[in-house]
């Protein structure tokens, strides 16, 4: 019990602490809202309940296990519990990272100084949402995978199929999974052929039963309410136009942007590092991470694979430069029971209070939050005055309107992009920026109400509107509502 593992456990509670943060992720309602449904109506929708325009329409429920889960803890938790599972998650996805970057370095501040830079390059993609539940089946799947490789306990490796079928019920991210057991065939095969020199038949050997694994671990996403259909969503997600364009998360990085600045200190980190240590990582290595920083490049929405792959690579690597500059030892003798006391309050009972204070703060500042990013005052106004349907509304505000207004109201679009499609969503654009045939789908789809921000194109546009009339307006939201189609 050293100063040096007693930083471990801190490490690990400043990231719970930094994972712990209100609800704001605008997919998070139509979420609750469908566990809610599943858990209430004890069955999985297979087509669209809560919209107007595609009411009926295929939707891929693929993440039904999550929204059973995140309803379950809000019911008997409320927000507070939700906000400390997805931390619990996020920080046991990292201490998983982190003992993979342990293997590669006997020191604790080389393995926490990789750890640090991954997890600080993730944190924008945080929050009560299931994709942190991909974030940490990644760090599981890559875990096995490492000890396969090393020979540690290669029987690990079946326990990937089981955790494959609950990734495929939680979340479309179970590709992910595919991939690496993908690339981990063939960076084996990479690693043999370059490395050690051996034949086809040898380097077949190593590989047959991780080959083995992977097409029974492919077979197993279809024992899932959608069968066989989940194989192609992911790829047809990757294919959308639309949300690469519109949708933050799915376009490329912007280093310009602060939030990217860690994740680019990652990648020039882990280059500098590479290129001036002695020891060069496996060819292997190299493939995946290649691999991985493709796809994150592509869409940021992979940040959290790259950084799972690259943060042992780079503890791997800083500490074989380290190894070969300075004299470096590892501390093993024990403490004093007066300095584990001390240490033990230091690093564990303090942060645990300070967790308790910031924990309290964050579910005491969720209704402020809330009322900061949705229109609070505007859902309350709808269902007092009971306003005429359909209703169109700000696309990043159709979870919390189907949350708060379902089943007395359906939504004009939510951040189920996947549902209503690439010409439904450039079409909800076009009104939305007041673009030249702004009026034709409002008029098409029978618009009655009109629920947007008040300095939007439409706003402007809908106030100079006589068929238009505007009946409620605060700071967060304008209600319009088409004339003589509701009086007061």
């Amino acid at each position: 019990m050293t100063t040096r593992k007693l930083f471990v456990p801190l490490f690990m509670l400043l990231i719970f602490a930094s994972a712990l943060r209100p609800i704001t992720d605008p997919d998070f309602w139509w979420h609750l809202k469908t566990g809610e449904h599943i858990v209430t109506a004890k069955s999985i929708p297979h087509t669209d309940i809560f919209s107007t325009l595609r009411f009926g329409s295929e939707w891929v429920t693929h993440e039904w296990l999550s929204e059973v889960l995140m309803y379950t803890v809000f019911r008997l938790l409320g927000y507070g519990g939700l906000i400390v599972l997805f931390a619990a998650v996020i920080t046991l996805a990292f201490w998983i990272a982190y003992r993979r970057c342990q293997s590669r370095t006997p020191h604790v501040f080389v393995a926490a100084f990789a750890l640090l830079l991954g997890t600080a390059a993730t944190i924008p993609t945080w929050g009560a949402r299931p994709q942190m539940f991909s974030l940490l089946f990644a760090s599981v799947f890559l875990a096995v995978l490492d000890k396969y490789y090393r020979g540690e306990d290669r029987r690990l490796i079946w326990w990937l199929v089981p955790l494959m079928i609950l990734w495929a019920n939680m979340h479309a991210g179970f590709a992910i999974g595919l991939a690496f057991i993908f690339l981990t065939v063939l960076g084996i095969a990479v690693d043999e052929l370059i490395l050690n020199k051996r034949s086809v038949a040898l380097i077949w050997t190593s590989i047959r039963r991780l080959c083995l694994v992977w097409l029974i671990t492919a077979a197993a996403v279809v024992i899932n309410p959608n069968g066989v259909r989940l194989y192609s969503y992911p790829f047809e997600t990757l294919r959308s136009y639309a949300q690469m364009r519109y949708i933050q998360e799915w376009k490329s990085p912007n280093f310009q942007d602060p939030m990217f600045l860690p994740l680019l200190i990652l990648i020039l980190v882990l280059l500098c590092i590479v290129a001036f240590s002695k020891k060069r990582p496996r060819p292997g290595e190299i493939l995946i991470l290649l691999v991985m920083l493709a796809a994150t490049l592509r869409s940021a929405r992979n940040v959290p694979f790259f950084a799972l792959a690259a943060m042992p690579v780079l503890a791997g690597q800083f500490w074989s430069l380290l190894s070969a500059h300075v004299h470096t030892t590892e501390v093993s003798s024990k403490d004093s029971r007066r300095a584990l006391a001390f240490n033990v309050l230091l690093f564990v009972i303090v942060p645990i209070i300070l967790i308790t204070v910031v924990a309290r703060r964050t579910l005491a500042k969720q209704p402020q939050v809330e009322a900061e990013t949705y229109p609070v005052a505007a859902v309350n106004f709808v269902k007092s005055q009971n306003l005429p349907q359909p209703i169109y509304n700000e696309y990043h505000w159709g979870g919390y309107l189907i949350w708060k207004l379902y089943p007395q109201y359906r939504v004009y679009i939510d951040g189920r992009a996947d549902v209503y499609g690439d010409t439904l969503i450039e079409e909800y654009f076009t009104v939305h920026d007041g673009e030249r045939a702004w009026r034709k789908p409002l008029d098409t789809y029978g618009i009655r109400t009109v629920l947007i921000e008040p300095d939007t194109p439409l706003a402007s546009l809908l106030r100079d509107d006589k068929d238009w009339q505007n009946v409620f307006e605060d700071k967060q939201s304008v209600i319009f509502v088409r004339s003589g189609s509701w009086v007061r």
